[in-house]
């Protein structure tokens, strides 16, 4: 697209989001529409130095849209409500589900293309496997109400019997990144590892309370951000088949590895030391996640992805250690 198009960006103000935004601007769109609930002051300064067109409340938008009638190119449904630990469905139902559904319809009568966020949570205990065809989502049991809700849109979208021209649900796993200095206890665990080192001098990682997993081998796919909103415009300009896309490296490695790294960034040597899962989490709790990417990949995209060397030793170097925001 030319950087002449208008763009909307929900969840603006969050993590992806605002590194998304960043991202747009340095590709040369500035035409973007900023959606978000902004009554929260530590959001403020992701969208900071962020070039955009309009900034509209996430609770306006549909009235926006009705009024302005905006000639929108493309769509970009980033926001959600992404806490794991709140149990109430309502809360996600309301955010994942019922908004999202108004998004699509939208992206359907405007005929707007669209990329929303979806989750690698959907995949529950990974016992089905990581697999991003059309049929999983109707067998995938995932362990808490965030994740339920986002495979009811999820299952909601593939059976929709309208659709927008294009659009894709991309399934995050575990990303990491600048700009997430506000998710508090839903910060990646490179973010709680650096601030762990700089108070304490050491990283707590949780003890396994499986057999089969060793203290600190837990194992995930961890993705930078850089990497996901490359991913993100890649689909708005080459817009493969319609569906949803598993967005992780492909390649799983431990907490370990991951705290061992955080130290690398500072050049400081690993001190680890283990403590219990939280019971609350502990029942819900994935061992085990890694994308597989064969369908991004057989769908073109030809970048290759960050090493977590790489993206943890850029995260700490140029975002963490100097307090800096993308």
């Amino acid at each position: 697209m030319t950087p002449n198009a208008q763009i909307i960006v929900t969840g603006a103000a969050g993590f992806i989001g605002s590194v998304l935004v960043g991202y747009l601007n340095e590709l040369g769109y500035q035409r973007i529409t900023v959606v978000d609930d902004f009554s929260r002051a530590d959001k403020v300064p992701n969208l900071e130095g962020k070039r955009y067109l309009a900034k509209v409340e996430r609770s306006e938008l549909f009235d926006w849209l009705a009024a302005e009638r905006p000639a929108i190119d493309f769509f970009f449904h980033i926001g959600a409500r992404t806490d794991t630990t709140e149990f109430d469905y309502s809360v996600h139902e309301a955010l994942n589900v019922e908004y999202s559904k108004k998004v699509w319809s939208y992206c359907v009568r405007s005929a707007t293309p669209l990329v929303y966020a979806s989750s690698a949570a959907t995949y529950g205990d990974g016992s089905l496997g990581y697999n991003d065809d059309h049929e999983s989502p109707f067998h995938l049991q995932p362990l808490n109400p965030y994740g339920v809700s986002k495979n009811e849109f999820d299952k909601w979208a593939i059976k929709s019997p309208v659709q927008p021209p294009f659009w894709a649900g991309l399934k995050f796993f575990n990303v990491y990144g600048p700009n997430e200095y506000h998710k508090g206890r839903m910060a990646s665990v490179i973010f709680h590892a650096f601030h762990q080192i700089r108070d304490k001098g050491e990283v707590a990682l949780f003890r396994s309370h499986r057999p089969d997993f060793e203290d600190g081998q837990q194992l995930r796919d961890f993705v930078y951000v850089k990497d996901v909103v490359k991913v993100c415009t890649w689909l708005m300009d080459n817009r493969p088949p319609n569906g949803l896309y598993n967005l992780g490296t492909g390649n799983a490695r431990s907490f370990y590895d991951l705290a061992r790294n955080t130290f690398a960034g500072l050049d400081l040597e690993p001190n680890i030391r283990f403590i219990d899962m939280p019971l609350d989490i502990r029942d819900k709790y994935q061992y085990f996640t890694e994308a597989n990417m064969a369908k991004l990949d057989a769908a073109g995209y030809p970048e290759p992805f960050y090493s977590l060397e790489e993206g943890v030793g850029d995260y700490v170097r140029n975002y963490l250690a100097p307090q800096k925001f993308y």
